[in-house]
């Protein structure tokens, strides 16, 4: 929980609300906070009803956790309300994100049929007993997860406990665990029970869903997308950058998961399709005054760069992707254009970086002819 000082005022970005402290009475008023969720979903049907959705709402929990619940209460409830519902075990308390037909529309696109499946019920609005019993359990959750994190090392498991969520009558504990392979757990689920005395359940996530969970800034300056807003990971692997013609750095490749990252895969179409106008070049193009070597291809301008020297970028001229067509079609009928020369040879506009990596790089010239040469006028005395 991120915590402020500022008019006695709590934000809870794990959950999407604000706490407010009653100094008088000592309860706590808590508030949806909008937008405080990377699962934000925007109501471009705000304020239009439809009788068919009335009573199907949205709720969220912890995280990236959330469901859709039908109104079994005959209560009016909105949008920013807490209320208790139903769950597998006890009752869990959450907020209302979504009402109206834009929770249909949600239910779509996750998949959700009512004809085959039957959604779980919203009980009542929460009480101020129920919001104070819920935030007694997520007091124990930074606790519990130190504690976890001890019993599953004694055992000597190789896992990790990521985070823990507390179901909000706090009798049910979601355990969430990074591990590489297969974990027996069931000892350490009987340990958990008898330590914390609740029951348990064990979920499985992934690096990139760790790193999620703890957020931070990528290499690009701006906040992780699996933080921001990324919710389905899909695979990525190295044919991603090498369609985008990147260098196989690991240490450039991986973001701080240790995973490949996941804008590899943001510009990979549009690289495809560049690619599908772009001919192979397999063999040197003929021309009257020699051949010339393909030596870099610009996919996203369709461009490419040819020398007279094989694998030199001394003197290089660019052509487009249909010229080149147009090129080696005359060299399969056996003609050859007059030359590659052009009257434009200014340089491409790619660098090379061969020396990137040198350490040396972001020392000032002047600073370093001046300690040098002052070294040499010592050695002179």
């Amino acid at each position: 929980m991120n915590e402020y000082n500022s008019e006695s005022i709590q934000f809870d970005c794990f959950r999407g609300c604000t706490i407010t402290l009653d100094e008088e009475s000592g309860e706590k008023d808590i508030k949806y906070r909008q937008g405080c969720c990377k699962l934000e979903v925007y109501d471009t049907l705000k304020g239009i009803s439809q009788e068919q959705w009335k009573n199907y709402f949205e709720v969220r929990f912890k995280n990236t956790r959330k469901g859709f619940y039908v109104n079994a209460s005959g209560q009016s409830i909105k949008t920013g309300d807490l209320v208790v519902v139903e769950s597998a075990t006890g009752h869990d308390l959450g907020i209302v994100t979504l009402e109206g037909p834009a929770v249909g529309r949600q239910m779509r696109c996750r998949g959700v049929d009512l004809s085959k499946e039957e959604l779980r019920k919203i009980y009542r609005k929460a009480r101020p007993f129920d919001i104070q019993r819920w935030q007694d359990a997520i007091a124990r959750e930074q606790e519990t997860m130190i504690r976890a994190r001890v019993l599953a090392a004694n055992l000597g498991l190789e896992m990790k406990i990521g985070d823990v969520e507390f179901q909000g009558d706090g009798t049910k504990a979601i355990f969430y665990y990074i591990a590489d392979g297969r974990v027996d757990f069931r000892q350490l689920i009987k340990d958990f029970a008898e330590e914390f005395h609740i029951r348990v359940e064990m979920k499985q996530i992934g690096a990139r869903q760790e790193a999620g969970l703890i957020g931070g800034l990528g290499v690009c300056g701006r906040e992780l997308c699996c933080a921001n807003y990324i919710t389905e990971f899909k695979s990525i692997t190295t044919t991603a950058a090498r369609t985008q013609d990147l260098s196989l750095n690991p240490q450039k490749l991986a973001g701080q998961c240790g995973k490949l990252k996941c804008c590899l895969n943001y510009e990979v179409e549009a690289y495809l399709d560049a690619q599908s106008r772009i001919p192979k070049v397999i063999e040197p193009l003929e021309f009257q005054d020699g051949q010339a070597f393909l030596v870099k291809t610009d996919i996203l301008a369709e461009t490419l760069y040819f020398s007279y020297e094989k694998g030199s970028l001394a003197n290089v001229y660019p052509l487009s992707a249909q010229a080149v067509k147009d090129i080696q079609q005359m060299n399969r009928r056996g003609e050859k254009p007059l030359t590659l020369k052009q009257e434009d040879t200014s340089a491409p506009d790619f660098i090379d970086a061969v020396g990137d990596d040198s350490i040396s790089r972001f020392d000032n010239e002047k600073h370093r002819k001046r300690r040098h040469g002052r070294g040499r006028g010592r050695k002179n005395k």
